[in-house]
């Protein structure tokens, strides 16, 4: 079939994901190949002291988001999208939503808010298993410390996701890749872990609530599995020019590391994946259990239920952003107005003239708090000495080593202390944009070769648009990971870098200033408020 064929017969599936500064839908054909997008960008809020996006924006942002996709179609094939094959929802992992009906008793709390510590290390203690401060179960109990009133009316608990498939559906369900971020999920059965839940049901039992965990938590499903239909009252919300029909299947809603592991075809064991853009995260799928916990490294599972390392940084390229369009302010200065995709280009390439250790140069990317290396609260930095070498190359490459320092600290503990074994890392996200840049640094700092496919800058857009198509179109009863290797991605590995002993000698230079000029990002949290 032509792209427009498969739109007018109802067989493409839409894929959409909520990132953390744009809204991306995907729409792909029977091939499993993009033909139309569309997108919408947002920002967080800081109110009162907490990152948040309100229900509003979300409402607002979809609308737009599915708007600009009609728009894309309507241009390209002259029709409109009637009906679908599948659908999937995909948002930024974690965070609290708690509800009352159909209310939210709160603002969404995102996965950027440090302010769950105290209630984080009294469950990781409890439960003998690391807990996140962005985990859900973790908002939780802060809330529960916190005396919160709203906490006795919750009778739904979920995360961006599970909340947009809800309203979307009827349905109260998550993928088990989203459910494993709410509270620790048992790779065996594929829900929540049993002996956990029971240990924070009796944990709470003295406040006296009228729930317990599962009575609020959604249901955890697995890759494959039908999650419900888009209702009439779904389609409305979705697409307010009332074109599309309900009846739609979609299936498990899934956090974006979940995403990024189907868009990189790294579900199978001893493969990896690097999120690099707002955020950053890698993701190793693990052939065993670690020896111990590990406060920075958060243990989630694969979209259908195998067990990863996950190593998750709130800061990656916001900082570098804010910089491109400090030289784009210069640049329209002097008269010359410079496409903004053209800039980052020609600054990330002139990174690769700069020395190896970034001539000493340090960059600190900390717009929020930084959990892996104990900031509670976070203040951009560039750090350097009289005698160091200052140019824009090292500038750039200094930033560039920034984006990525922090879960370069987190994999060392993997590959170095629990000698995990990986196969194949896979890159994705806007650090890896420009070809071979990011990739490199990236390279250098895991010292391992990275690779890169095409199909990258599709992000997890499309990796929940392959979930939906694993849900409707595996009419061979593949398991996920074959199901991708066989029938996706068709033994495409990417395109390859390894990095050079001058590299790999060099990251480690300057991750070692890194670590030791810490206590300046400390001194700048502690000494300059906000």
């Amino acid at each position: 079939m032509t792209a427009k064929q498969t739109i007018q017969s109802g067989k493409a599936i839409l894929g959409i994901e909520f990132g953390s500064t744009r809204i991306k839908a995907v729409l792909i054909d029977e091939d499993n190949k993009p033909i139309a997008q569309g997108s919408h960008t947002w920002e967080n809020q800081l109110v009162d002291g907490l990152w948040t996006y309100s229900t509003d924006a979300i409402w607002y942002g979809l609308q737009d988001c599915y708007a600009d996709l009609r728009k894309n179609v309507l241009a390209q094939y002259e029709i409109e999208i009637e009906t679908l094959a599948g659908i999937g929802i995909s948002a930024m992992m974690h965070g609290y939503m708690p509800f009352k009906g159909n209310t939210i008793l709160v603002p969404f709390r995102t996965w950027r808010n440090t302010n769950t510590g105290k209630a984080a290390a009294e469950l990781s203690e409890l439960f003998n298993y690391n807990i996140p401060l962005r985990w859900s179960i973790s908002h939780l109990y802060e809330a529960i410390l916190d005396n919160e009133e709203h906490v006795a009316d919750i009778d739904f608990l979920t995360t961006l996701a599970g909340y947009v498939h809800w309203q979307l559906t009827g349905e109260k369900v998550l993928g088990v890749g989203d459910a494993s971020g709410m509270i620790p999920v048992d790779p065996k059965t594929k829900t929540y872990d049993a002996v956990m839940v029971d240990k924070f049901n009796k944990l709470i039992a003295p406040k006296g609530f009228n729930w317990t965990l599962l009575d609020i938590l959604p249901k955890s499903l697995n890759a494959g599995e039908n999650a419900g239909f888009l209702t009439p009252e779904g389609a409305n919300r979705l697409d307010v020019s009332g074109h599309l029909k309900p009846g739609i299947p979609l299936c498990p809603p899934e956090g974006d590391a979940g995403t990024g592991m189907v868009a990189t075809n790294s579900v199978k064991q001893r493969t990896g994946n690097v999120s690099a853009g707002t955020s950053s995260f890698s993701m190793i799928v693990l052939e065993k259990e670690l020896s111990k916990p590990y406060e920075m490294i958060d243990m989630v599972t694969t979209p259908d239920g195998s067990l990863v390392a996950m190593v998750h940084c709130n800061n990656c390229t916001s900082d570098i952003n804010a910089w491109v369009k400090l030289f784009k302010e210069y640049a329209e200065l002097l008269g010359v107005q410079q496409d903004t995709n053209t800039l980052y280009t020609t600054l990330f390439n002139i990174a690769l003239k700069g020395d190896a250790d970034c001539g000493g140069l340090i960059s600190y990317n900390y717009i929020s708090g930084e959990p892996v290396t104990g900031l509670a609260d976070g203040r951009p930095l560039v750090v350097r000495s009289a005698n160091d070498k200052f140019n824009l190359a090292n500038f750039m490459r200094a930033h560039l080593y920034g984006a990525i320092g922090v879960l370069k600290v987190g994999n060392d503990v993997l590959l170095k202390e629990e000698n995990v074994k990986v196969d194949r890392i896979t890159g994705h996200g806007g650090y890896f944009t420009t070809p071979g840049v990011g990739q490199r640094m990236l390279a250098a700092a895991l010292n391992s070769p990275i690779s890169v496919m095409e199909t990258a800058g599709e992000g997890g857009a499309w990796g929940i648009a392959l979930l939906a198509a694993y849900a409707v179109n595996n009419t061979n009863k593949l398991s996920l990971a074959d199901y991708l290797d066989q029938v996706v991605f068709a033994g495409n590995a990417g395109t390859s870098i390894a990095p050079t002993p001058e590299e790999v000698d060099g990251f480690n230079r300057y991750l070692e200033n890194y670590k030791a000029d810490l206590a300046i990002e400390q001194a700048a949290v502690e000494n300059h408020k906000l």
